[in-house]
């Protein structure tokens, strides 16, 4: 019997600790701007966690003026990086997702939409820890460009 158990625990394979990547909650700060039939500047406050090396997926909650007055939205996104392991100073991303934006029209409706967008993502600002610009365009009830920042994490984007 004690060799069975010893059999099963040699053939199950276990990660050594120094193996597993640890990569956290991802807090960013954001602008944007929409230019469609009801353009709106927008300011935002987003949050990622990962889903693979390659893929964090998100959420973004914004808030601003647009043609009708106040107005916000909240987008759920995956973006996907071209260099997850930060070899480069300045790395592409792409991503996709939903849109939702809120308007204070007399209708006061929401309107989704698809979202799309590409990316760049600046270096962190010390070898460890700190804060990372990125710029964006993307299209989601119009035209979208955004500046933003988000908190880096060591060795990974």
């Amino acid at each position: 019997m004690k060799l069975v158990a010893a059999l099963i625990l040699c053939t199950v394979p276990a990660g050594a600790g120094g193996q597993v990547v640890r990569h956290a909650f991802q807090a960013e700060g954001r602008i944007d701007a929409m230019f469609s039939e009801t353009a709106a500047v927008h300011a935002g406050y987003g949050m990622s966690v990962p889903l693979g090396l390659y893929l964090r997926g998100g959420l973004v909650l914004g808030a601003g003026a647009g043609r009708h007055g106040f107005e916000g939205r909240s987008d759920l996104i995956g973006r996907f990086s071209f260099d997850p392991f930060r070899q480069s100073r300045w790395a592409p991303y792409g991503g996709a997702g939903l849109s939702a934006r809120y308007n204070s029209t007399e209708e006061g409706r929401a309107k989704g939409y698809l979202l799309v967008f590409l990316g760049i993502e600046g270096p962190l600002a010390s070898r460890s820890t700190g804060w990372v610009p990125a710029f964006e365009v993307g299209l989601g009830g119009g035209a979208r460009v955004g500046v933003g920042v988000r908190r880096g994490v060591r060795g990974r984007r």
